[in-house]
């Protein structure tokens, strides 16, 4: 038995031996640094669009009497813009946007303006046209096989043209418009798809409340007052380029350090 375990612990000696050994012939390891990845996050950009707008029928009125059957054209809106990314979730704009002429018309009922001063129908009419800027913010979603959709919204303010003024009561009348800065307020919704990290195509809904428009203060029957365009508003369906310029990249966190041997 004695001879039995001398033989275990010879062999037990020797695998240490052997192990430690090879250990010794090892290479020492490598430890390799993996670099962090550049990844343009954010960015100034500038931005074109135009657009189809359509108008909801707006309130409108003279004095103390409310116009009826109002309505306005559709028309197009062109705009500008510059911008700032500050990561793939979030970015604001400045747009200024010019809306063409849109003609405004209502037809009233009346007890004593038509032919002979009997019942008829007022008709009065206008041409709008506005200059919106506003300060807008955006969400982006996420990018999906190259489309990022997003929603926003903004804020600003509106410059509301009243053309010359044409009114039919009895008697053909023409009076000279207004025009003023009223505050504005706008939802956005759409996507936007990037041809390569600077050029983009955006396409979207935008509502906008753009204001009160009015006309110059006149007189008729001994009242003075000015003619009205209330609670202005469009639903607008855009599309425009971004381009964004580069900037410093944002980096992917460091991978963990790993060895060779």
């Amino acid at each position: 038995m004695k001879s039995i375990a001398k033989v275990l612990s010879l062999a037990g000696v020797a695998i240490v031996v052997s192990s430690v050994s090879f250990a010794a012939d090892l290479p020492a390891p490598v430890i390799e640094h993996v670099p962090e990845v550049p990844v343009a996050t954010g960015g100034w950009y500038l931005r074109g669009d135009i657009g189809y707008k359509i108008y909801v029928d707006p309130d409108a009125g003279y004095s103390n009497q409310s116009f009826q059957n109002e309505s306005m054209d559709d028309t197009a809106v062109i705009g500008v813009g510059v911008g700032y990314k500050f990561n793939q979730y979030f970015r604001t704009d400045l747009t200024v946007d010019y809306e063409f002429k849109s003609e405004f018309e209502s037809r009233t009922p009346c007890a004593a303006c038509g032919a002979g001063g009997g019942a008829g129908v007022s008709i009065d009419s206008a041409s709008i046209d506005v200059w919106t800027i506003l300060f807008n913010a955006y969400v982006d979603l996420g990018t999906y096989g190259g489309f990022t959709p997003y929603v926003g919204g903004g804020v600003g303010t509106s410059y509301i043209n009243v053309g010359q003024i044409y009114s039919n009561v009895g008697t053909p009348v023409r009076l000279s418009g207004d025009s003023r800065w009223d505050f504005s307020w706008a939802l956005m919704a759409g996507a936007s798809y990037a041809f390569n990290p600077n050029l983009s195509l955006d396409a979207g809904y935008r509502y906008l409340n753009i204001g009160d428009g009015y006309s110059e203060p006149y007189t008729t029957a001994g009242t003075t007052a000015k003619v009205r365009y209330e609670d202005l508003q469009a639903h607008e369906f855009r599309v425009g380029l971004r381009y964004t310029f580069d900037s410093a990249p944002a980096y992917l966190p460091a991978e963990p350090i790993a060895t060779k041997f």
